[in-house]
């Protein structure tokens, strides 16, 4: 009895342990978690007005050429899949990546069909264990990343497709909504479509472009694509940091649960050991007398 007594106690010492562990991750999660919001939210302006740019460009330049708002038979296409470098994130990646291989088996029948530019090293170490082609990738990427941090696979993302080596390109990211849901999103990226303006917007602005609106559209349009790719990231690491806080916060509570549990059979071990001990001096008294 003694023996579960103590193999009790080393459980209950072991678990506040792991509770002291995970209570600091998931508040460390939730410091990065409003540092990634706060990021995204402030690059929101950037992204709309370049929007806005491109929309007005495009409507004003009838027959464009340019190869990425040009729509041509899709031979192979490429994906740009954003996860995490490290675990601990409750169905963050898993997610993710089954949403991935789900699209690609319906999408495709041979490897040659298709690349992958993978972020994060949870998702290069998955499909370079199933062999999926691998065109580029990145790892080891900051909890608030800047956007150098992504522009050279983004780039070569941008400039295979302008060279006709990948006819489409699909963003492959968890959309943020809250710390306890982040919806797994597959979106195309490239041929883009040009961007309809708002005819009935009072705050419409006509641009004069030099030397054209042809070169500008030229320059701004792979600028534009590397800004959805980090914008998605933004959102990937938002809903990163919220499901390890979720996570955490659940490992928290379960440890809770397990100290009580643990604590409950403890005193009821202990009760039962000490009325045995008084059952054996009781049963010794009547004995010797």
């Amino acid at each position: 009895m003694a023996k579960g007594i103590r193999e009790i106690r080393r459980s209950i010492k072991s678990t506040k342990n792991t509770r002291q562990i995970t209570k600091a991750m998931k508040m460390v999660a939730a410091a990065k978690l409003r540092r990634n919001q706060e990021k995204a939210e402030a690059a929101r302006p950037y992204a709309d007005k370049i929007q806005e740019v491109i929309a007005s460009i495009a409507s004003g330049t009838s027959g464009s050429k340019h190869p990425m708002l040009q729509k041509r038979p899709v031979k192979k296409t490429g994906y740009i899949v954003i996860t995490s470098d490290r675990g601990l994130a409750g169905g963050y990646n898993a997610n993710m990546l089954r949403k991935v291989v789900t699209t690609i088996s319906e999408k495709h029948k041979s490897k040659d069909e298709y690349g992958i530019f993978v972020i994060g090293r949870k998702g290069r170490d998955f499909f370079s264990k199933r062999n999926y082609p691998l065109l580029e990738e990145v790892t080891g990427l900051p909890a608030s990343p800047a956007f150098a941090d992504i522009k050279k696979i983004a780039g070569a993302a941008v400039q295979m497709f302008a060279n006709e080596q990948i006819d489409e390109l699909y963003l492959c990211y968890n959309k943020f909504q809250s710390a306890i849901s982040q919806i797994p999103t597959v979106k195309q990226l490239l041929p883009l479509e040009a961007p309809e303006s708002n005819s009935n917007n009072a705050r419409a602005i006509n641009y004069e472009y030099e030397p054209s609106s042809e070169e500008v559209l030229a320059n701004l349009l792979p600028k534009y694509a590397e800004t959805l790719v980090y914008s998605a990231l933004l959102e990937a690491k938002a809903s990163e940091e919220g499901s390890r806080m979720t996570a955490m916060g659940n490992a928290t509570d379960n440890a809770t649960e397990m100290i009580n549990r643990y604590t409950l059979i403890y005193n009821r071990a202990r009760q039962a050991a000490i009325t045995q001990e008084i059952s054996e001096i009781v049963a010794g008294a009547n004995a010797q007398a």
